[in-house]
């Protein structure tokens, strides 16, 4: 298994509960073949650059360990989700 760090930001137009929703359903993909170490949702922050007309996005961190086979499965999901504006998977070589 290798490690990964998954960083992504929710619309900020997002109450509570979907933002817990979205979490819950990453948590339950990461954990159908691999073992989450960390999870943070670092909170509403200021975007960069705006990103579909949002200047600001709820920003999560998340490291795991998994096989590339969950990996491609989530960034699938992440891809489809409507409530992610970005989302970036790397892997940890630490």
């Amino acid at each position: 298994m290798r490690n990964y760090e998954l960083m992504y930001i929710i619309r900020p137009d997002a109450d509570q509960e979907s933002v817990q929703a979205v979490t819950e359903k990453f948590q339950g993909i990461i954990a159908n073949g691999g073992e989450l170490t960390k999870h943070e949702v670092q909170g509403k922050k200021r975007l960069a650059y705006e990103i579909n007309k949002h200047r600001d996005g709820t920003y999560v961190l998340v490291h795991f360990t998994a096989e590339p086979a969950v990996v491609t499965e989530l960034e699938r999901v992440l891809k489809i989700t409507d409530e992610v504006i970005r989302h970036i998977v790397v892997r940890d070589v630490a």
